[in-house]
């Protein structure tokens, strides 16, 4: 009787979505236009400010709350009953990190045209999930990644390889989220960075620890209307503001057009110098076309083989929604990258507007809490106050007491959390930016933290050290090590570790080199044998962590064993050859990319950047798969017929877990 009111009220949950999303959404939009409200009549933008960051942190605590769960199934993958349109918002919010939200933009206001590679390639892994991976996945009914790869290439081996893949890709990732948590609550709460890292940690944790993928699924989705409407509500403005259409994808252009005009202008006044100036709209100055290619691939394969994303579609009703869900999903990552070279285009022009060519002491306010933080700088100094950058401006022999192009450099991360107040927009707006980057980071970070949780409780303690563990234990034991897993992240973000937000990128090179021959080998190909696939990840992954690792913190290294040529300037987009040299470029123009960073610029074989070391794991992977399977004995007549089962649409799922 209870299991059949369990499951009546399940079926009214998911019937009422709707109309509970769409409550939400609405209460959403009017608690903005309160804000907006209690600006006009004088509340302090601090006040407010705590009011975007609380309310919007109660409300994903409260969905966590509210669906906490003691069931496995519930736990791991949702119960496999999220209907795919709001399995693909999830989605959506999982993969749109700090980083995207925060950093894209900023990345593409940096680099121009080749920061266009970074949007190309992971829009484009979602049509690989669909096509090579995620259905089939689904079909086999796992619970994680390695999950599969112990069913399909047997034993404890595999199993574990996974796991240490999964680990690797993940734990930088979701520090760099808890260190983007610290950045945004640092700013609008005036809290210490530090303080701010476990203050954001805490509604990471309420929305993850009770309820698994369950409660992660339903917060995440809220968190998505939160972060798209934050990312398109100041690029609407704007485009309403200076062209008269509110659809800045169609004036996107006419602001292209007034940014080259602005430069030339600069160029001209002595506000720019061609050094400090990079076109905007000219290609291969950052990247030689090897590396953005190489980058368009790494991402996109990437992106394909990141646990946290294919466990997404894990928790889909049948296989069938599972391809729903990718198109889905690719359809709601679409509305922010779409829009990010916009916002890009947006932000310059109102940097080249407001700031650059601005009398020294006419400065606004906002711009010194940002240095304050380090993260804007004025003729070389933080910009903390006036004194300090009129003193720092008056060193430099014959300034003209104006903000010059070569004198200001912004940190890439601040500038979609500036936007607003550069362009001199209420401050409700800069608030409900903050907010979306919050939630973000928070989305991110959730599906991070609950894979690798999950890797070690189910695939390390379940299935290797206790298999007769019952449910309440597993699930402790899953809970116990996310809150581990998430204090060590906390406690290294609030390091400020200068390497965190460049290290994100490296996931995706790592994961394709890790993963993405093995699942789609074992997925497409019957004669791939266990030790075939164990040689491949050790060999893919082995390379490519070897490289990276090797020309990131052994330089000299490099040069002696890679036959490395150069480090490249970010700046200029000049080879740095000097080592001592490339340490002391200025490391203010910092991003989460790595490629924005100075010494995370390097290049090895073929003068191939680190980040896209990926490019030289995988094809050795696929290479040894083929190789050692075709030397040992095939598949048994089970294994490959299990093969042909996963890859038919239709059907019972394979792998049946027990519940108790």
């Amino acid at each position: 009787m209870s299991t059949q009111t369990t499951s009546s009220s399940s079926s009214d949950f998911i019937k009422n979505l709707g109309k509970m999303y769409g409550t939400y959404t609405g209460g959403f939009i009017a608690f903005i236009i309160l804000l907006a409200i209690l600006e006009q009549a004088g509340v302090p933008n601090k006040i407010l400010g705590y009011l975007f960051v609380f309310f919007t942190l109660a409300v994903y605590a409260i969905i966590g709350v509210m669906t906490r769960t003691a069931e496995v199934s519930e736990y791991y993958v949702a119960g496999r009953r999220v209907p795919a349109f709001y399995n693909g918002m999830a989605t959506g919010a999982d993969w749109m990190s700090a980083a995207s939200f925060v950093g894209m933009a900023g990345t593409l206001f940096l680099l121009g045209y080749d920061g266009l590679a970074w949007v190309l390639g992971w829009t484009g892994g979602f049509v690989l999930v669909s096509i090579l991976i995620g259905p089939y996945l689904r079909k086999f009914g796992a619970y994680t990644v390695p999950d599969f790869l112990s069913f399909r290439f047997g034993g404890h081996v595999a199993r574990t390889l996974g796991v240490i893949v999964l680990v690797c890709c993940s734990f930088t990732y979701v520090t760099a989220q808890i260190y983007g948590t610290g950045l945004i609550a640092s700013r609008f709460l005036g809290m210490q960075f530090e303080v701010a890292v476990f203050a954001g940690l805490v509604g990471i944790l309420l929305c993850a620890m009770l309820g698994g993928m369950r409660a992660v699924t339903w917060t995440q989705i809220a968190q998505y209307v939160v972060l798209i409407i934050a990312y398109l509500t100041p690029i609407v403005i704007l485009s309403t503001q200076k062209y008269g259409i509110p659809i800045p994808e169609l004036t996107y252009g006419r602001a292209i057009a007034e940014i080259t005009a602005r430069e030339n202008q600069m160029l001209q006044t002595g506000l720019a110098t061609a050094a400090s100036l990079k076109p905007h709209i000219q290609p291969f100055i950052n990247y030689s076309p090897l590396n953005f290619f190489a980058i368009i691939f790494c991402m996109m394969v990437g992106t394909a083989s990141l646990p946290h994303i294919l466990m997404r579609y894990f928790t889909t009703p049948s296989v069938r929604e599972a391809r729903q869900s990718v198109a889905w999903s690719l359809l709601f990552i679409f509305l922010l990258y779409f829009s990010a070279p916009a916002y890009a285009a947006f932000s310059k022009l109102e940097v080249y507007t407001n700031i650059i060519g601005r009398d020294l002491t006419a400065i606004r306010p906002w711009l010194f809490q940002w240095g304050e933080l380090g993260l804007i700088q004025i003729c070389g100094k933080n910009a903390a106050n006036i004194d300090a950058i009129v003193a720092a401006c008056k060193a430099i022999a014959g300034h003209p007491g104006v903000v010059r192009l070569q004198d200001f450099v912004i940190n890439t991360d601040v500038i979609v959390l500036s936007t607003p107040e550069i362009a001199g927009l209420p401050y409700v707006i800069s608030g409900l930016v903050a907010a979306g980057g919050l939630a973000a980071a928070l989305s991110t970070a959730d599906g991070l933290l609950l894979a690798i949780a999950n890797a070690l409780s189910h695939d390390v303690y379940y299935k290797m050290l206790d298999p007769n563990a019952p449910t309440m234990r597993r699930l402790t034991v899953a809970r116990v090590l996310l809150v581990m897993v998430a204090v060590v992240s906390a406690a290294l973000a609030a390091t400020k570790p200068g390497d965190i937000l460049a290290m994100v990128g490296w996931a995706f090179s790592l994961a394709m080199a890790g993963n993405f021959p093995a699942l789609v080998m074992g997925v497409w190909w019957k004669r791939a044998t266990s030790t075939g696939a164990v040689c491949g990840i050790i060999a893919g992954f082995g390379l490519c962590l070897f490289y990276l690792v090797t020309t990131r913190y052994f330089p000299g290294a490099g040069v002696a064993y890679f036959g490395m040529t150069s480090l490249l300037n970010p700046v200029t987009g000049a080879p740095v050859v000097d080592l001592a040299k490339a340490m002391a470029l200025p490391n203010a123009m910092d991003s989460w990319v790595t490629l924005a960073h100075p010494m995370a610029n390097k290049v090895g074989w073929f003068n191939l950047n680190n980040i896209a070391c990926g490019l030289l794991g995988m094809p050795l992977g696929f290479l040894v798969i083929y190789v050692v399977s075709l030397m040992g004995k095939e598949p048994s007549k089970e294994m490959q017929a299990f093969v042909d089962e996963i890859r038919r649409p239709r059907g019972e799922t394979v792998l049946k877990e027990k519940t108790t």
